[in-house]
């Protein structure tokens, strides 16, 4: 018998009816029955779901406008910028600004990208200006929470500002935006950028940086504080070099500047002067390769120069020209055929006019023949000769080789020249200025007529930008014959050959050129005792023209060098013969020793020439008539050759430095 007990029914296990089939089992239906609350509940989280998917929806939608701008801003657009920004040539745009930079800036301020002030270089690409990228600090006043905590933290991190003025300018809430700083470091952007200060942002900015510091100082000027070119180079060129990132090439070379300044430093402090001046220039092109003007400045410092340290007095100071004048007095007078080279002048005794006397500095004090009055410099020789050439006449000459008007080149401080009104430019005026006296010229206005007078006679305009070495030299205006030009160029060797301008040879280049020792005008009308300018003009080499050299001391004082003497062969020439003993091979020319006894030759200029055969020609002060044949060694002037243009000639020529 079974003692097993009955299990009991499983609830969840389906109901068959008793005595059927397993399968016909159903299931077992129960009846559930749902309060009002619950489905109150049930609904409320259906609704709550479906405000979620539409919140993530929103913010997917968000999110992908966000990265579509994104992609556009960093990706598409400098894709699509690139071709464009190679027509136009510009240069790479900084990078972006902080965040701080782009949040509340004022509407009128324009924050976008910056382009840099293009860079100036010497002819040989040496930098000489260059915009280095910085930040402007300013600031929204209406943002300031607190304004003297602001201005703490600020001057924290630039001590250059005053706290307390910073905080009355962060305090001015009636105004929108003020500068606190306009150029700050990256660093220093960095660091005030860190310090979280609400209002305070920052604009892209430069600074411009001269690295060579004083060189050519007064040549390239300045840009103000908005970096607008305000003197020299940068204000002159101003919108050319804000518009067009190019460098902007002049004609100069650093390593000549360089030079020139040496020596002006040195000549200075051996003769105490107070200022000097220097110039090289190509003859041919009108370049012009150096221009120093002492006392000069750190072009990084041009707030702190003084007006006399600011002033290039290459071109914006005026000077009595002294004897160099002479070489214009010389020039007027063969080339217009008012005397011939055996001609002379009586210098025996001073000139009288009123109460002027013109006289010479340790004159020979007899007859003196055109070549000995260039030679020795005699203001009487040259006063005779002048007036011989008359006022009219004289007046002309230099109005066409623009010794009446502003020099002209690129420079917006080059000044016009003081010289006699026409009523006034008579008879003694006329002598006067036949040596360089009464009348005032910037040393470039010298320079530039030397120039002509020696390189064929043709007159350029000096130019302080570099032209291209591949093209030929601009044409010149001719003023005056060829032939008349080639026996100055004679002339001027024999002043530093056999005349006062000795100091000046440098072996090998063959120099020429004219001395000049100017008085110096006072206060009033007169002249100050003992005051002078002391020049020297040379050219070499003579026999075929490239270089124009200039040099020029204020108040030289005597020293025992000079055995107590300030004139101009004593003072300047030296300096000039080491300027052009320096930098001539800078400049690619080569001395040349192994020809020199033949080139001498072919410039060679007797101090008292003989009169050519055949009939007189009447001058006015002309020597009295020489024997038919001439004496030994005289010149023939009727069989004078034209000078030999040597520049083709390989020995003057450095192998890496083809002359142009």
């Amino acid at each position: 018998m079974s003692t097993e007990r009955p299990r009991a029914p499983d609830p969840g296990a389906p109901a068959r009816r008793f005595g059927a089939p397993r399968d016909a089992a159903v299931p077992r239906m129960e009846t559930v029955r749902v309060t009002a609350p619950d489905l109150a509940r049930r609904a409320m989280l259906e609704k709550t779901r479906g405000r979620l998917v539409l919140a993530a929806a929103g913010f997917a939608m968000l999110f992908g406008a966000v990265s579509l701008k994104l992609a556009d801003a960093t990706v598409l657009q400098p894709l699509l910028a690139k071709p464009d920004a190679k027509v136009r040539n510009e240069p790479p745009k900084p990078p972006p600004a902080t965040a701080q930079a782009d949040a509340a800036a004022p509407a009128a301020l324009d924050t976008g990208p910056h382009a840099l002030r293009a860079m100036i270089t010497d002819r040989n690409g040496e930098i000489l200006a260059v915009s280095l990228p910085t930040a402007a600090l300013y600031a929204n006043p209406r943002e300031m929470a607190d304004p003297a905590d602001a201005a703490r933290k600020i001057v924290s991190v630039l001590p250059r500002l005053d706290e307390k003025t910073l905080e009355t300018r962060l305090s001015d809430s009636s105004r929108q935006f003020v500068y606190l700083e306009r150029q700050i470091t990256p660093r220093e952007e960095l660091r005030i950028n860190d310090l979280g200060i609400p209002g305070v942002y920052f604009q892209p900015s430069e600074r411009r940086h001269y690295p060579l510091g004083r060189v050519a100082a007064q040549v390239l000027g300045t840009v103000d504080i908005d970096d607008r070119g305000v003197a020299g180079v940068e204000k002159e060129f101003d919108d050319r070099l804000r518009s067009d990132a190019t460098p902007l090439k002049l004609s100069l070379d650093v390593r000549v500047q360089a030079v020139v300044r040496e020596e002006l430093v040195a000549g200075m402090a051996d003769f105490q002067a107070i200022a000097g001046c220097g110039i090289v220039m190509d003859v041919h092109t009108g370049e012009v390769i150096a221009m120093v003007s002492l006392p000069d400045y750190d072009a990084n410092d041009f707030g702190r120069a003084t007006p006399d340290e600011r002033r290039n007095r290459a071109i914006g100071n005026v000077y009595e020209p002294g004897s160099t004048f002479k070489l214009q007095n010389v020039s007027a007078a063969l080339d217009d055929g008012v005397v011939h080279i055996w001609n002379g002048f009586d210098a025996s005794a001073p000139i009288h006019v009123g109460r002027y006397t013109i006289n010479d500095f340790e004159g020979k004090h007899r007859f003196l023949y055109i070549p000995e009055i260039i030679a020795y410099s005699s203001n009487i020789g040259a006063a005779h000769m002048a007036d011989a050439v008359g006022p009219v006449r004289q007046r002309a000459w230099m109005q066409k080789m623009g010794l009446l008007s502003r020099i002209p080149i690129e420079l917006p401080e080059a000044t016009t020249p003081l010289y006699p009104p026409e009523k006034n430019w008579k008879s003694l005026a006329t002598m006067t200025i036949g040596f360089g006296q009464g009348i005032a010229e910037t040393p470039l206005h010298v320079v530039m007529a030397s120039v002509a007078v020696a390189d064929g006679g043709l007159l350029r305009k000096p130019t302080i930008l570099a032209l291209d070495p591949d093209a030929p030299p601009p044409d010149g205006t001719r003023i005056m014959k060829p032939e008349t030009s080639d026996i100055v160029r004679r002339l001027m060797r024999l002043v530093v050959t056999q005349g006062v301008g000795k100091s000046a040879e440098v072996p090998g280049y063959f120099v020429g050129g004219k001395t000049g020792t100017a008085q110096k005008t006072g206060g009033g009308r007169g002249y100050k005792r003992g005051a002078r300018v002391d020049a020297f003009m040379g050219i070499f080499p003579m026999q075929a023209p490239r270089y124009a050299v200039y040099m020029m001391l204020d108040e030289p004082k005597a020293n025992a060098s000079t055995h107590g003497f300030a004139t101009a062969g004593w003072v300047v020439a030296p300096v000039a013969a080491r300027v052009i003993a320096r930098a001539a091979p800078m400049l690619g020319l080569l001395p040349d020793t192994e020809h020199a006894a033949q080139i001498d030759a072919e410039l060679a200029m007797p101090l008292q020439p003989g009169h050519p055969s055949g009939p007189s020609v009447p001058v006015a002060g002309a020597a009295p008539r020489l024997p038919t044949a001439p004496a030994a060694g005289a010149l023939h002037v009727p069989v004078i050759p034209p000078l030999r243009d040597l520049r083709h000639e390989a020995r003057f020529l450095a192998p890496d430095h083809a002359l142009r």
